[in-house]
């Protein structure tokens, strides 16, 4: 992810502004969410129950009409001289019996012989609403305007025995009656829906209560904000990482861990959700999983040329494994640095070595200039001055290269401070060129092979015989050194441990590195350290390095 550093996403990196916090956000959406779905279902509720009670009232006057059109007594009574006198009473105790709003009975003109206020029968029925009952002999539901007021009809047509339509029966119940009753069960739906309406809005306090805690307190802009500054950490780190799930499954995974491993950059969607063991088949991220335990400073091979450092380290979480996460870094960055480490602290070392003995030696000369001995102070300065000439002169014409004038010239002057005689044979010659890797790992080695020199011939009781002999040559096809000193030696049964990564003679910690990186970094270009038996009693570090070809 190479676009992450842009103006506009380090605009996004600054902390946001959060108007509203989640909690109160996630109240109100919820609310907002249940007063939506239990007004909707309350307005559906209610034109559903209208219209259902309707249907109801309808069916019931449709049936009442059709019990009174087939009363004999009230067909007989449509041939007699006063049809209502005999009709009405026949259809008031209906009308009671139904709770009917009306019963209104009429013949084909439509004239009442029926109706609960008796002044108005032998009127006109009102509603207009007839015709499929006396023309069509239709029976039906119908809503019209009469003289009670609307109301939901009931129709049925009055037929004879000889099957003639001879009038028509009404029953009606009025829709303010009807909605009177709808009133009264629309008020218990809403006061339900008003309780469960309550009862979700707490429920929506507690489940934002709980998400708030989930989320460790943080408002979703503050998680996109972290997420970013975590991207854009991942993927600016020049190490690899790769994290992975308590089934081992590929969580994350850098652009540093890409191009470690794969020398290439792809879609992460190619590996994420994947096996470890699918993708990386050495990896020990399951045995991590496994185990609960952390691995640190594993070296491991990739392929021929390259080697990485590895942690590796579990994930907990409420002490339960959740997962483990890798990180890895190129061995060869690792050694680079340690070289320039080393390299500084040579430098160092000799600079300070000169600085002590040049110190003791104007020391010397005030002393001597205070006991009035001019003629040894002189004597003494020319001595001195004759000898650091002579090693100048020496290394000068001798070993051309600065670098390795320069580290064999600083370790002379330490092997001085230190009381110990350090002896470059006269014989020696190094005027062949180097690449600057080989002169690198040349200082690198001769520093660390000196000073483990100098520290063994510090060790000998006899303070007369402190000797170090050093021989180099670059005649024929390899640049040999050999560095001798008169120290305790090696046991002769540890002699195949002591190039061992953390193998050590010495007491204290961190020890056991020197040898070993020495023999590593010979290798990398074609040479090699060897342990002989020396002549002065101590140690024989033999160095071979090859002179042509570049590793």
């Amino acid at each position: 992810m190479t676009t992450l550093q842009t103006k506009d996403n380090m605009k996004l990196l600054k902390k946001p502004n959060v108007k509203l916090p989640l909690k109160l956000k996630m109240i109100l959406l919820i609310g907002l969410l249940i007063i939506g779905m239990f007004s909707i279902m309350g307005v559906f509720l209610y034109y559903f129950f209208s219209h259902t009670l309707e249907d109801q009232l309808g069916e019931r006057a449709l049936s009442v009409a059709k019990s009174v059109a087939h009363i004999p007594e009230l067909v007989d009574a449509f041939e007699h001289e006063d049809p209502a006198s005999v009709i009405q009473p026949i259809v008031l105790p209906i009308q009671e019996a139904t709770a009917a709003e009306f019963i209104v009975v009429g013949n084909t003109n439509e004239i009442r012989y029926a109706h609960p206020n008796p002044e108005k029968i032998g009127e006109r029925m009102v509603g207009e609403d007839n015709a499929p009952a006396l023309t069509a002999g239709q029976s039906y539901v119908s809503k019209a305007l009469g003289s009670l007021g609307y109301s939901i009809r009931g129709k049925v047509p009055v037929v004879s025995e000889q099957g003639e339509i001879i009038g028509v029966v009404s029953v009606g119940y009025l829709i303010e009656d009807v909605q009177t009753v709808i009133n009264n069960y629309s008020r218990e739906l809403w006061y339900a829906l008003l309780i469960m309406v309550a009862l979700g809005m707490i429920g929506a306090v507690f489940i934002a209560r709980y998400i708030k805690g989930v989320l460790f307190g943080l408002e979703p802009e503050e998680i996109s904000h972290l997420l970013l500054q975590k991207e854009t950490i991942l993927q600016s780190t020049h190490e690899g990482i790769i994290a992975v799930n308590q089934d081992g499954l590929i969580t994350l995974i850098n652009t540093a861990a890409q191009k470690l491993l794969f020398k290439k950059e792809f879609p992460k969607k190619d590996v994420i959700g994947r096996a470890i063991q699918e993708v990386l088949p050495s990896s020990s991220l399951p045995e991590v999983l496994k185990t609960g335990k952390s691995q640190f400073d594993r070296e491991v091979e990739l392929n021929d040329t390259d080697t990485i450092f590895v942690n590796r380290v579990p994930i907990f979480y409420k002490n339960n494994l959740i997962g483990a996460v890798s990180t890895f870094r190129n061995k060869t960055e690792i050694d680079r640095l340690t070289k320039e480490l080393t390299q500084v602290r040579e430098y160092a070392d000799a600079l300070r070595a000169q600085t002590h003995e040049f110190s003791n030696k104007l020391y010397t000369i005030l002393g001597l200039i205070q006991l009035e001995k001019k003629e040894e102070a002189v004597s003494f300065i020319q001595r001195e001055n004759h000898i650091q000439l002579d090693w100048i002169d020496f290394l000068m014409e001798k070993v051309p290269d600065p670098m390795l004038n320069a580290i064999l010239l600083g370790k002379l002057n330490q092997a001085m401070e230190q009381r110990v005689e350090m002896i470059i044979d006269p014989s020696s010659q190094l005027t062949s060129s180097l690449t600057e890797r080989k002169r690198d790992i040349l200082v690198t080695v001769l520093g660390n092979l000196l000073q483990n020199a100098i520290d063994a011939t510090k060790l000998n009781d006899d303070k007369n015989n402190r000797l170090i002999n050093i021989f180099f040559t670059d005649l024929g096809e390899e640049i040999i050194f050999e560095i001798e000193d008169s120290g305790p030696g090696v046991p002769e049964e540890l002699t195949d441990q002591i190039f061992t990564l953390g193998f050590t003679t010495k007491a204290g910690s961190n020890r056991g590195i020197g040898l070993a990186l020495t023999k590593q970094a010979l290798n990398k270009i074609g040479g090699n350290v060897y342990l002989e038996e020396g002549e002065l009693g101590g140690a024989c570090f033999v160095i071979t390095i090859p002179k042509d070809g570049e590793i």
